[in-house]
């Protein structure tokens, strides 16, 4: 099965939460990265799973975080290269 991952990355914790939520309910993918800057307000989650499930799953995050607060990202990628799930995974 090809591995796919997702990054959200929205302008506040509140829209953060709402996303991921929406992600994990909607499809069989998991967290596997958060990351907050200026003290919250810009935050970046990565999921992981099927290509298809990353897929579904972004959307639905995307749609649950715009209805409370700023997307602004939501990318797909099939694939992804071990370079980027090294950098992904660290610390």
């Amino acid at each position: 099965m090809e591995q796919a991952i997702a990054l959200l990355e929205v302008q506040s914790m509140v829209a953060a939460i709402a996303g991921l939520d929406a992600m994990v309910k909607a499809a069989n993918v998991r967290l596997i990265h958060v990351e907050k800057r200026l003290g919250g307000r810009l935050v970046t989650i990565v999921i992981q799973g099927s290509v298809s499930d990353v897929t579904a799953a972004s959307q639905a995050g995307a749609a649950a975080a715009g209805e409370v607060g700023k997307v602004k990202l939501c990318e797909v990628i099939a694939r992804p290269h071990e370079e980027v799930m090294k950098f992904l995974t660290t610390g």
